[in-house]
């Protein structure tokens, strides 16, 4: 639970406030401030009978979440609490000594003023299904008896967010909390305490190894751990900036979607090398096809395949269940030269990528702006090469569904401006896809060329 190492008192008193003068200025070389940041995390937190200036350098840290607010506008509240409010998400930083009371749901800060401030720790605020499914974390000040003692000291500070919303599909569980993780947490360097509320099990286990690279510390379940948390310093809520990605100008040290995705490599112990080339002649390169059930379905999936075969590629093809094993799927995404789906949430594979290797999207009838926002932009930010191939409509089932010149078919916008529900049903849930072969074909020989080495 991250207590404090056993260090005589005044050995780390002072060693600690040694630190603390020499780090507090804001003014000193880079080469130094990452010194002290790493002298920083190697002290431990201490508990509230010791010294203020040894707690105020590493909680430094925390301040740096307050840069930038990617569209969004903070508010002071006094008493070592701020929040940005984000069209997507809500986070509040607490530089103060911060008591979590799981059986109520609240957190306390030391101090008899009237707060209240809410916050639903999940970055998906324009889904209001989404967050009807997030608890509600409220932050007040502890007055009179209100506020339980301490069950638990921790030396580090603690991130607490939701797995809650749409978790569960891919896309969201790496758009919606751990991209926002990695920018709320990386700069910790493992020194924070991760606290999830709505926790799903199966979802800790299978991210496992992403949580393990950003905190040092066993997860808290926020209801199944119902002892009384007391922390140095909190960020409640999960700071985001766009649709699977960062501003690299608003993370405390410039992180990129590459930084991101190469954290995901470290993480799962992926090789970073680039995908080898094929060289040799009888060896062909290796697509994986991910194959879907349910909509958006390939209607001529076993014909596509013959033709990848023609065209060069060693085909595997994979559907979501071989899928949600992350640490037995990503290798195999990992030793891919070429991944290819129609839009869809298994296309955040991609992650797994290795350089070298191309990401191809076919991008179904009306979902243009998603296939770019989602994918496109992101596999470009992280320097993937990238294809994708537009179906027309008589290549979408809804052309046998609507006279040729309906909306859904020949203006998609008219049919979005009704709304995420109504356009979803359509293009979302409604459409199979049928590819034209000799069409295709053309995309497919532009992957084989990217891989295959210049003569």
């Amino acid at each position: 639970m991250g207590k404090p190492t056993k260090i005589p008192l005044l050995t780390r008193v002072t060693g600690g406030l040694l630190v603390a003068l020499f780090c507090s200025s804001l003014l000193w070389p880079d080469f130094i401030n990452n010194a002290c940041k790493k002298l920083q995390v190697s002290l431990p937190f201490i508990h509230e009978h010791e010294s203020h200036a040894m707690r105020a350098a590493p909680l430094r840290l925390l301040t740096l979440i307050l840069h930038g607010t990617s569209g969004g506008s903070m508010e002071s509240y006094g008493e070592g609490l701020s929040c940005i409010s984000h069209p997507v998400s809500d986070v509040c930083v607490i530089i103060a000594n911060a008591r979590l009371d799981p059986s109520s749901s609240t957190i306390y800060l030391p101090t008899t003023r009237r707060l209240n401030r809410t916050v639903k720790p999940y970055a998906g605020k324009l889904a209001e299904n989404a967050m009807a499914t997030v608890t509600p974390i409220l932050v007040r000040g502890s007055q009179s008896d209100e506020a339980k003692s301490c069950s638990v000291h921790h030396n580090v500070p603690a991130v607490v967010f939701s797995t809650a919303g749409f978790t569960s599909n891919l896309f969201h569980d790496f758009n919606d909390v751990i991209v926002p993780l990695f920018i709320t947490t990386r700069h910790f360097e493992s020194r924070v305490q991760l606290v999830v509320t709505d926790l799903k099990p199966w979802w800790v286990k299978k991210y496992k190894p992403i949580l393990n690279h950003l905190s040092t510390y066993p997860v808290i379940d926020h209801k199944q751990d119902s002892r009384i948390h007391c922390f140095p310093g909190m960020v409640l809520g999960l700071k985001y900036h766009k649709d699977m990605g960062t501003y690299p100008s608003e993370t405390p040290n410039g992180y990129t979607m590459s930084d991101f995705k190469n954290f995901v490599m470290q993480a799962f112990s992926l090789d970073h090398g680039q995908v080898p080339p094929v060289l040799e002649v009888l060896k062909r390169p290796t697509l994986l096809l991910i194959s879907r059930r349910k909509t958006r379905v390939f209607l001529n999936e076993e014909e596509m395949i013959q033709m990848m075969r023609e065209v060069g590629f060693e085909v595997a093809v994979v559907s979501a269940h071989r899928m949600a094993d992350l640490q037995r799927f990503a290798p195999m995404v990992a030793s891919c030269n070429v991944l290819l789906g129609a839009h869809g949430a298994g296309l955040a594979n991609f992650l797994f990528l290795s350089p070298g290797a191309v990401l191809l999207q076919v991008v179904p009838l009306g979902l243009d702006w998603a296939s770019t926002n989602y994918y496109a932009e992101p596999a470009g930010a992280m320097g993937m090469r990238y294809l994708e191939y537009h179906i027309v409509p008589e290549e979408s089932s809804l052309y046998h569904k609507y006279p040729p010149d309906h909306p859904v078919l020949t203006n998609p916008m008219v049919i979005h401006m009704q709304g995420y529900n109504v356009s979803r049903a359509v293009y979302v849930d409604g459409q199979n896809l049928r590819l034209d072969l000799k069409r295709f074909r053309e995309t497919l020989v532009q992957a084989m060329q990217l891989i295959m080495p210049t003569p």
